[in-house]
């Protein structure tokens, strides 16, 4: 691939670095991600993988922008408030970059189209605000053996893991079923904090771009926890689960579940 003039330009500074280079740039042109959710974690995640030039970016999204949204859903803006989010972040994300190309899904992410939707992506970031979506995204990137980085925040907090089907634990192994409806309260009840989304969704993309270019060691077996109140990161690791029902030798779930 011959790089243009304002491609030189745009990525010079992914190019200076010897574990991105010229190489990794066109194995970025090159990779498919798909997006689970254009609100608070989508957005920085999209954002950053379309800065990036990830060469095509699926989002799936069924609601429309909100005013509330915009403290946190940097993808949005005053103008595209009840428009469809996959559309006001196409815009955005396109307008961004124009080496990208946005595919937009405006409907609800099932058991019934997941398997269909992710099968020619190679890699699924969720961005997910519910556990429902959370395990029916983490199921069916083992079926399908697609690498999943995940994300979740919570009023002052956020977390995120990488989960590589065959090679070490994934999202069951950490939470083995989703908690009972009216058991934990929704962000909505509680408020969060409008950063906390854009810190965990920065560093999702920064694990998506490190395995789209082989660079550095990704957060595969490890859970990474955020607190903006103590200023803290730590690291906890997750065991894999011998007995895991989904990535296990003997799995027990066999077809995807709808918790929802």
């Amino acid at each position: 691939m011959k790089f243009t003039e304002d491609q030189l330009q745009r990525y010079s500074r992914h190019l200076l670095l010897p574990e991105i280079g010229e190489q990794g740039q066109i194995k970025i042109f090159n990779s498919k991600v798909f997006i689970v959710g254009a609100g608070g974690l989508g957005s920085p995640v999209g954002y950053y993988l379309s800065a990036a030039g990830v060469g095509t970016i699926a989002l799936i999204d069924n609601d429309e922008v909100e005013l509330s949204n915009l403290q946190r859903q940097i993808a949005h803006s005053t103008k595209t408030v009840g428009q469809p989010k996959v559309q006001s972040a196409k815009t955005t994300f396109e307008s961004l970059n124009p080496d990208v190309t946005v595919i937009t899904i405006k409907e609800r992410l099932t058991k019934h189209n997941i398997l269909d939707l992710i099968r020619d992506y190679d890699i699924v970031a969720d961005c997910s605000d519910n556990y429902a979506t959370r395990f029916l995204v983490n199921d069916a990137c083992i079926m399908a053996k697609k690498p999943l980085v995940t994300g979740a925040i919570f009023k002052f907090e956020g977390q995120l893991t990488v989960v590589i089907p065959r090679e070490g634990p994934c999202y069951r192994c950490l939470f083995e079923e989703p908690p009972p409806p009216g058991i934990l309260p929704s962000p909505q009840g509680v408020g969060l904090l409008g950063v906390i989304p854009g810190v965990i969704g920065t560093l999702q993309a920064a694990e998506i771009l490190k395995l789209i270019t082989g660079a550095g060691e990704i957060l595969k077996g490890e859970l990474l926890i955020y607190n903006a109140l103590k200023s803290s990161f730590r690291k906890v690791k997750i065991p894999k689960n011998p007995e895991c029902p989904i990535c296990s030798d003997r799995p027990t779930i066999t077809e995807l579940i709808d918790y929802s």
